[in-house]
């Protein structure tokens, strides 16, 4: 699937204004104390009540970051995140109550790029938020990110981040690009999750490690003949992830 050329780029956030923060979320408690402390910490927020909200107000306040709450009235985070990630490569960090872990890995699947759980301290949030904008650059597909690779029947183009798999282009999500080009750079060889995670998120990535596992089986959708049975993505139990199609 061809990339969407009017899809919003994020552009790099200049240093002479703060991050511009959406804030979704329907508890005044929260929304107080959050916007008292985010706006202490330098960065300038616009508050949302509701999931039909949140997309009407991102559509005209251009954020650097969203905090986008699950459980929201009228429409759910989920959708907010979906319609957002098909419009932009803005990070969204979701925020969820205690218990709601598989919701959590739903949001990874959907395009989130982390969560935290209620309740959370403002230091721990606001180094996600710091973290989360260091790992999405503001690079374009068009930068050069090195030659063509094919191996196993895929062929990635990384100047121009396309991806074929036996003969027909499949699209994939930034994370997922940089997740393959790196096991198809390593063929046969053990990455340990670790590994993975430095290269592709970073070394101070803060973040649940089950986004990477996330990330494989959304790449296994896209390149394995049988997803649930891979062959070119495999599993090695305990350590991390090797690529076969050598």
């Amino acid at each position: 699937m061809a990339k969407d050329p009017k899809k919003n780029k994020r552009e790099a956030v200049p240093s002479e204004r703060p991050v511009r923060v959406l804030l979704v979320e329907d508890e005044d408690s929260f929304v107080e104390a959050l916007s008292v402390g985010l706006a202490h910490e330098g960065f300038e927020v616009t508050v949302a009540r509701d999931g039909a909200e949140a997309i009407e107000v991102f559509e005209g306040a251009d954020p650097d970051l969203i905090l986008l709450d699950l459980m929201l009235p009228k429409l759910s985070g989920l959708d907010v995140c979906r319609h957002v990630r098909a419009r932009s490569n803005v990070p969204i960090i979701m925020v969820t109550a205690k218990g709601e872990e598989i919701d959590a890995v739903v949001a990874l699947e959907v395009g989130a790029d982390d969560y935290v759980v209620k309740p959370y301290r403002l230091r721990e949030l606001v180094a996600r938020m710091r973290a989360v904008m260091r790992r999405t650059p503001a690079s374009t597909p068009e930068d050069s990110l090195g030659e063509t690779a094919e191996l196993g029947g895929i062929r990635l183009e990384p100047d121009t981040r396309r991806a074929f798999v036996r003969g027909d282009e499949v699209h994939l999500r930034r994370k997922e690009f940089e997740l393959l080009r790196l096991l198809m750079e390593n063929p046969g060889r053990v990455l340990t999750r670790d590994v993975l995670i430095d290269r592709v998120w970073g070394s101070d990535y803060v973040g649940d490690t089950k986004t990477l596992d996330v990330h494989i089986k959304r790449l296994r959708a896209q390149v394995e003949q049988v997803p649930k049975t891979p062959v070119l993505i495999t599993t090695i139990r305990g350590v991390g992830y090797r690529f076969d199609g050598a």
